[in-house]
């Protein structure tokens, strides 16, 4: 039994906090896991820069609302689903995700929780499991699956490494260079090719 395990920004939408970054003029909300591999320490960072501006979940919600999946995402998915499982492991959160999977077709996604206060300020957030992707991985292995698993980033390492095939999608030239033995694919096309390899 086989499951692929995707990454969810930079593989199959635009990162969110680059958008968000964007849209509120703070450019320090461009870093993302592509520049800091610890998860928690960014989160924390990001909350800080959110509470210095006053900025809370509904001007993050409104910048989701214009988010589109990556062209070629959908179908990509689409196609994939039609011949395996699969489920989207994301560091990012239930509130942010969930307008994006209604675009995307409703995959499963397991991905964590914000803390939100009634005014609307995120005040802290809820990982769902420690190393979340890789633990992840590491369980649905437990239960007899053998997993497939892509990503752009540093977070992405640990499950793509502990799968039986893992490669990555429209990483950063240093992520590649650190990581030659790694496949590293820049159209879905030739990497639903290498999961079907990799099934067959």
């Amino acid at each position: 039994m086989n499951i692929v395990c995707l990454d969810l920004e930079g593989v199959l939408v635009p990162e969110i906090w680059i958008a968000f970054s964007k849209e509120s003029g703070i450019p320090e909300l461009k870093r993302t896991t592509r520049d800091e591999p610890d998860y928690d320490k960014l989160m924390k960072w990001r909350l800080g820069i959110l509470k210095e501006h006053g900025l809370g979940l509904k001007e993050i919600h409104e910048t989701i609302g214009k988010i589109d999946p990556l062209p070629g995402a959908k179908e990509f998915l689409d196609e994939l689903r039609k011949i395996t499982q699969v489920i989207i492991i994301s560091d990012t959160f239930t509130q942010f995700a969930t307008p994006l999977m209604e675009k995307l077709g409703w995959p499963t996604i397991f991905c964590n929780t914000l803390e939100v206060a009634e005014s609307g300020e995120i005040t802290g957030f809820k990982m769902r499991c420690e190393n979340s992707k890789l633990s992840t991985v590491k369980a649905l292995q437990s239960i007899g699956y053998e997993t497939i698993a892509s990503g752009d980033s540093y977070n992405d390492l640990a499950m793509i490494q502990a799968s039986k095939a893992g490669f990555l999608f429209r990483s950063t030239d240093k992520i590649k260079a650190d990581y030659p033995d790694l496949p590293a694919f820049e159209d879905y096309n030739d990497l639903l090719d290498a999961i079907k390899r990799t099934l067959s």
